[in-house]
């Protein structure tokens, strides 16, 4: 290399002819022609004129025509590419780009980023203990230099140089009750969720996430128009749901019992969970989250998403097929063509599994419990007896409550399991 000029070799094999040079204090790079259409001699007599006018005052950026920035790339890309998706995805694209990434390098000609400059804004977002998103934000410039690519307006993509420059993401799974005796409790505290501690449509939205173990978001968004109570049936669309696949929901008798009061309460609005703050808009995500921290449930110890894990382990710990429980979480099928077609696959073995699913978690808020375990050969119903361990009720209930009344209602309900022995260890705010 002399004077700044060099010959770059891309992964593809191609070679350009580069000037480095500097401009108030920043390292700059011009491309000069490609190799070998621009000979040795050709690229030196480029230098040399570059250099001059650099010495007489004139920048080469300056007389450089039609530069492209990595932001009129990042949102041609998101128009053309993100947009058409869901309103939600496309939004939060936007909002990474706008927020994090544009400010720092927007500006930037795109042919010229370089990794270390692309990395300056992911290491502000890793700064602020959001690693999560700065491995998302990755991802997306990584997509933005593959478009412009395709599109000519760079040859090479920096994003692909920071793999393993951020911190990993550690993986932490959403808190769940699994245990009879946990999911016991939980039940309970449930049931003296009453219209003094919260609202009666967030109680449904409890009950309603426990037997029906949708995804919160899938929870939150069902629409009116989506419920057929003559079918016994929820059949959420494809644009709706995270896998992007037509979901079908058999409904229990305790659902269609549940969603026939609801739908005297919230029925005339679009949603069946509503925001307090108007009929047209969803309940917030923070919603049946409050609700449980205010049942004294803690992040480590439940979240919203926890009812799956609980309808997974226990359906799974009676051994119903695998098949039929993933179909249910709407968990994607490894053959996307196939997955498209099969919404409705095992939905008799699933209509029969919510409704045991219902009558098993029914079970353990009743005095005398009736399991159902799933044997299809001696279709037998097992007794449990209040002195088998660990079926239902903790020996000792330690429940977190605001006003005394609570504590009361919640007394009452336990006295319904007279011959059951149960201590109270209240935490009054």
């Amino acid at each position: 290399m002399t004077g700044g000029l060099y010959l770059e070799v891309m992964p593809s094999g191609s070679k350009y002819w580069r000037l480095r040079y500097w401009e108030n204090g920043k390292e700059r790079k011009l491309d000069l022609g490609r190799h070998p259409g621009v000979s040795l001699r050709e690229a030196r007599n480029k230098r040399d004129e570059v250099n001059l006018a650099r010495e007489k005052g004139f920048s080469p950026r300056a007389e450089k025509k039609n530069i492209v920035t990595f932001e009129a790339v990042a949102l041609e890309w998101h128009e053309k590419q993100i947009t058409p998706k869901t309103p939600k995805h496309a939004q939060k694209v936007l909002s990474i780009l706008k927020r994090l990434i544009l400010p720092a390098i927007g500006s930037r000609d795109i042919g010229e980023l370089t990794a270390p400059e692309l990395l300056t804004p992911l290491r502000a977002i890793e700064a602020r203990k959001l690693n999560e998103t700065a491995h998302t934000a990755l991802q997306i410039c990584g997509q933005i230099f593959r478009y412009a690519i395709a599109s000519g307006y760079t040859e090479r993509n920096p994003a692909s140089d920071l793999r393993g420059a951020l911190a990993p993401v550690v993986v932490t799974h959403n808190a769940s009750l699994t245990s009879p005796r946990e999911i016991a409790a939980l039940l309970l505290a449930m049931r003296g969720y009453a219209e003094e501690m919260g609202s009666v449509v967030v109680h449904h939205a409890l009950w309603f996430s426990a037997y029906t173990f949708l995804r919160p978001v899938e929870v939150r968004c069902l629409e009116w128009r989506e419920v057929d109570l003559d079918t016994r049936e929820i059949r959420i669309p494809a644009e709706k749901m995270k896998m992007r696949r037509l979901h079908v929901v058999p409904l229990s008798n305790q659902v269609v019992e549940l969603l026939e009061k609801l739908r005297a309460i919230t029925g005339r609005g679009k949603y069946v969970f509503p925001s307090i703050r108007g009929d047209d808009r969803p309940m917030s995500n923070a919603t049946v989250i409050s609700a449980l921290r205010r049942m004294g449930y803690t992040q480590e110890q439940m979240s919203a998403h926890g009812f799956r894990s609980m309808a997974s382990t226990r359906l799974y710990e009676h051994g119903w097929p695998s098949d039929a429980i993933e179909r249910q979480l709407a968990h994607v099928e490894g053959n996307a063509v196939k997955a498209a077609y099969n919404y409705a696959e095992y939905l008799p073995q699933r209509r029969e599994l919510m409704q045991w699913w219902a009558d098993w978690l029914d079970g353990l808020k009743q005095k005398r419990n009736r399991l159902y375990p799933h044997n299809r050969q001696q279709q037998q119903c097992h007794q449990v007896h209040d002195d088998e361990p660990d079926n239902h009720l903790p020996q000792l209930l330690v429940v977190r409550v605001e006003r005394v009344h609570q504590l009361l209602e919640l007394r009452r309900g336990l006295l319904e399991h007279g011959d059951t022995p149960v201590k109270i260890v209240p935490l009054i705010f």
